[in-house]
């Protein structure tokens, strides 16, 4: 039980350093210096957002022989650290209704939306398919972005512009290849290649 919950953490906190919702948090964190209604905003935009993606990942898992299932998390945990290596942009349409909204709906609506078919929603799906405990999967996967997001809203620019985000990038793609590896070896034993 552990497991579904610090494992989807470190891949979340990690794969979300230089991801385009970091740069979001540092957007709304200079345009309205308010942090906390921010945190509280990146807080409910993930839970809501990844709780949806655990349930399509436990909901397809069923779908699947354990197997088989093992194989599809090995191709999208190696298609996810390739797509981790390629630095995210953000998008102005994202942030124009921030005025308009003020520092908490704007960033709840904001995260939700840049979170849609992002590589952490992804690896949400992944990991929910992954684990049995989809409650652990769904906190866990939060914490990673609260640790990748909380310090940059608190520091402002400062954080993000002092972290070596290539190596940083480099490290959550190890780390979804790691996570590849084992869903080979996984489908291995299920299907009866290895020991």
């Amino acid at each position: 039980m552990l497991e579904s919950l610090l494992v989807p953490t470190a891949i979340v906190a990690l794969a979300e350093i230089g991801d385009k919702t970091q740069l979001l948090a540092l957007i709304l964190a200079a345009r309205f210096r308010k942090p906390w209604p921010i945190i509280a905003g990146i807080v409910a935009a993930t839970l809501a957002n990844h709780a949806a993606a655990g349930a399509v990942g436990a909901w397809v898992s069923s779908f699947f022989t354990e197997s088989v299932l093992h194989w599809i998390l090995a191709a999208s945990f190696t298609a996810t650290a390739l797509w981790t290596l390629v630095p995210d942009k953000m998008d102005d349409e994202e942030t124009s209704s921030a005025r308009r909204f003020g520092p908490f709906v704007t960033t709840l609506i904001a995260f939700f939306l840049a979170e849609i078919g992002d590589k952490t929603q992804v690896a949400t799906v992944m990991l929910a398919a992954q684990y049995p405990h989809l409650i652990m999967v769904i906190i866990g996967t939060t914490l990673g972005m609260l640790i990748a997001n909380v310090p940059v809203v608190l520091a402002g620019n400062f954080a993000a512009e002092k972290l070596p985000l290539t190596l940083i990038r480099r490290l959550a793609a190890t780390a979804f290849v790691v996570l590849a590896i084992v869903a080979v070896y996984s489908a291995m034993k299920t299907s009866g290649w290895i020991g």
